[in-house]
């Protein structure tokens, strides 16, 4: 039994997990799972630079998980970086600060490396209770990474969108119009496009949601009381319902989201454009199996992700 810790520092929030993982039994229970809402990605698509501020409030937070990971006797750490670090000009100002803050090296990763992490995060728990291929899908703040398989990967892509950056570049207005809709959507389109090219989406036999605004989009699906992760993980929803429940959170106003009882305060101005990506996502899929002569009518949502490969890959280094 090893106890290890992974930190996935993404473009809207940066998570913690503390574990322990027997290798031998291919166990992993958490001992503590935690997340906050910093934006590192704040204007990294428009400056190309990462803030000072976004990236104070990011090394807070690392200082915060520095402190959980001593007082857990954790025996190692695996610190991965993505979408924002990525872009950035200056992201070596953002290495050297992880690094001063909890004595470990970030590791920058590619969006390809990003996406075998998260298929083998999702994928973990899924044995025998749903069919293979996989298509995993990690619904990011910068980036979202496709990954299809079922035992392992077989085709992955990382395509450039995401809930801070589509709501950056298209979705000003509160709600957005329609005009900002559809040149949204069209910047999804043609990311997906790209990923087809890769990735061949006919084969899906079981759709697999990961990240924050998947499971946002699927407690309001479920009209949670309140953000229940028992529930979320693991349900399978109809498309048509998941579909309907992206409309609706696209439709509202920012006021009305924060008073929505699930919602994260940090999802409440990025939560439009992260159900327009799933969206156009489930919507791609499904059309893509159908015409491979197959069908496609749910969507599976988990909590385990990139968080849970990080942790697993942490393990085996330890």
């Amino acid at each position: 039994m090893r106890r290890v810790a992974a930190i996935d520092c993404g473009t809207n929030s940066i998570r913690l997990l503390v574990a322990d993982i027997d290798l031998a039994s291919g166990t992993l229970t958490d001992v503590d799972r935690r997340m906050e809402v910093v934006r590192l990605g704040q204007g990294v698509d428009r400056t190309g630079r990462i803030a000072p501020e976004a990236l104070e409030r990011t090394l807070d937070a690392t200082r915060r998980y520095a402190a959980a990971c001593t007082e857990l006797g954790v025996e190692h750490v695996r610190f991965v970086a993505t979408s924002a670090s990525r872009d950035a000009e200056n992201r070596q100002e953002f290495i050297d600060g992880v690094r001063a803050a909890i004595g470990v090296e970030p590791e920058v990763v590619g969006g390809q490396e990003e996406a075998l992490l998260s298929f083998r995060g999702a994928t973990g728990v899924l044995g025998g209770k749903h069919p293979g291929p996989f298509l995993v899908v990690d619904l990011g703040g910068g980036s979202t990474e496709i990954v299809l398989g079922t035992t392992s990967p077989v085709a992955a892509y990382s395509m450039d969108v995401g809930c801070v950056r589509i709501t950056e570049r298209h979705l000003h207005s509160d709600p957005p119009t329609a005009q900002e809709i559809a040149a949204a959507s069209a910047d999804v389109v043609a990311a997906l496009d790209a990923a087809g090219k890769v990735i061949p989406f006919g084969r899906t036999a079981t759709l697999v949601g990961l990240a924050g605004s998947v499971t946002t989009v699927t407690a309001h699906a479920l009209d949670l009381e309140r953000y229940d992760p028992a529930r979320i993980d693991g349900s399978v929803l109809p498309i048509d319902r998941v579909l309907a429940s992206c409309r609706t959170l696209l439709a509202m106003t920012r006021v009305r989201r924060a008073v929505v009882p699930f919602m994260h305060h940090g999802r409440v101005d990025v939560i439009g454009a992260g159900a327009l990506v799933w969206s156009d996502i489930v919507s791609r899929v499904r059309a893509e199996v159908g015409i491979a002569g197959g069908r496609l009518n749910t969507v599976v949502t988990s909590e385990h992700d990139i968080l849970d490969g990080i942790a697993w890959s942490a393990a085996e280094r330890s």
